[in-house]
């Protein structure tokens, strides 16, 4: 499976990675909206994993742009942003799976074949 991780903070973002990597899947790591966009133009992912606060703007933003194109890659929100309207609007937005960090990545795996079946 190819992924896209959209992820600011180093350390989160080697360690799912890393991780998702080690489950056999292939990954791509961005860290802002600017670069995930180009990314999401030139190559077809299987499952986009986004953090919500990045550097450039609201990945809700982005989660807009790819619904609004009729695109039906899973995403997975993966934010420290907990409260119940944000898990709202990640949902409402068209997210697949709203994930709140810090979380165990045994989870994320999971809920990544969850998605992916």
């Amino acid at each position: 499976m190819n992924v896209l991780v959209i992820e600011d903070n180093i350390d989160i973002g080697d360690a799912v990675s890393a991780h998702v990597v080690a489950d056999a899947h292939r990954v791509d790591w961005c860290m802002n909206l600017k670069e995930a966009t180009r990314r999401l133009v030139s190559k077809k992912y299987d499952l986009v994993l986004l953090d919500l606060r990045l550097p450039d703007g609201n990945g809700l933003s982005l989660l807009r742009d790819i619904r609004g194109g009729n695109d039906k890659v899973p995403v997975i929100i993966m934010t420290a942003q907990d409260q119940y309207s944000d898990r709202l609007a990640g949902m409402k937005g068209g997210a697949n799976d709203f994930l709140v960090k810090p979380f165990n990545l045994d989870e994320l795996s999971a809920r990544m074949r969850q998605i992916k079946q």
